[in-house]
């Protein structure tokens, strides 16, 4: 892109608000030259993180009200008009900026994105996708928390969302796509699963039909996991727990006694190389799909290596052009579907 990819940030939102939000975007700033960041919320807090000088590529936009992390997303959408969350995502409606970024409260952003952005063409409902680590470096799952209760069609739009993100950011041709199951026979799942697998069994996706929760982690061949809401954020949260488990107990056991201490030493780099590849931080970033606009969700307790992490998946979507993207996509395989 000649111009630079601007990009809205919540520097309210999520557990720690301006003082996360406001050191990762002058990290990223400079190591990025592609990229101006707006920071949204309140100036006088915003202003007092980043102290006299304020980098060139950045600027600030004043929001009064604040998203609380518990608040009912029905009242973050009617009674915060101004809020960092609000501002930043009218900022991508006016097209002031590419894609919003904000670590703020899951239902709130989700509905006051649908709200102003409003859903691409065809799509019911927008989906929440991120990847997670893997033996072939990474697996791609949606959705992730947004949709509780789930159709079949609704699952089939994940797919092709979902395959359209992963050809884009992983310049894959043909992403492999499965539905989450309770087995890989064909006569298990709930009649929703099922009624998805044939959906997409005639679709030109490029379908291997149903993977286990191990599969995730495990399978080679896998690029995209499809699921409802509720057993994608379970999934999610899963993951999450057992990385921190597993750094837990490999801490307890070198530190039992001074043999182990030793033979910690000895395995510094393969436990620093481990403790990076899970690394939560490292996969933080959720993309809202379906959206009429970029909104990338940041978890709420990122530190600031991982909001940059967020930042810079909104930026390879604004450069996929991601949204447009998926509209054309999503419209061919109706077409085709029709036509069937």
């Amino acid at each position: 892109m000649s111009r630079l990819i601007t990009i809205a940030l919540d520097a309210m939102g999520g557990d720690h608000g301006a003082g996360v939000v406001v050191p990762a975007a002058l990290n990223f700033l400079q190591k990025d030259q592609e990229c101006e960041l707006i920071l949204v919320g309140r100036e006088e807090v915003i202003r007092s993180h980043l102290g006299a000088h304020v980098p060139d590529r950045l600027r600030i936009q004043n929001a009064t009200q604040e998203v609380a992390m518990d608040e009912l997303p029905s009242r973050a959408l009617r009674g915060k008009k101004d809020s960092s969350m609000r501002v930043a995502i009218d900022l991508v409606k006016a097209r002031t900026a590419d894609a919003c970024v904000s670590a703020g409260n899951t239902g709130a952003l989700m509905a006051v994105a649908r709200f102003v952005l409003k859903t691409l063409p065809h799509i019911d409902r927008p989906a929440i996708i991120t990847s997670l680590p893997a033996v072939n470096g990474r697996t791609w799952v949606l959705d992730l928390g947004a949709n509780v209760d789930c159709e079949a069609e609704h699952l089939y739009q994940f797919a092709v969302m979902g395959s359209e993100l992963v050809t884009a950011v992983e310049h894959l041709d043909h992403p492999t796509v499965a539905l989450l199951n309770i087995g890989q026979e064909e006569i298990k799942g709930n009649e929703q699963v099922k009624e998805a697998h044939e959906l997409l069994s005639r679709s030109s996706l490029n379908y291997i039909g149903y993977v286990e929760g191990d599969d995730i982690y495990l399978r080679d061949n896998l690029d995209i996991v499809v699921t409802d809401g509720f057993v994608g954020n379970v999934a999610l949260k899963n993951t999450e727990g057992v990385a921190k488990l597993i750094r837990h107990l490999m801490t307890v056991e070198f530190k039992r006694n001074w043999l182990t201490k030793l033979s910690a030493l000895v395995a510094l780099p393969v436990l620093r190389a481990l403790r990076k590849r899970i690394d939560p931080r490292r996969y933080n970033g959720a993309s809202l799909l379906g959206l009429r606009g970029i909104v990338v969700k940041s978890h709420g307790g990122a530190d600031s290596l991982a909001f940059e992490h967020a930042i810079e998946i909104a930026k390879k979507e604004v450069i996929a052009d991601i949204a447009e993207r998926i509209e054309q996509r999503v419209g061919r395989q109706l077409d085709m579907s029709a036509n069937a």
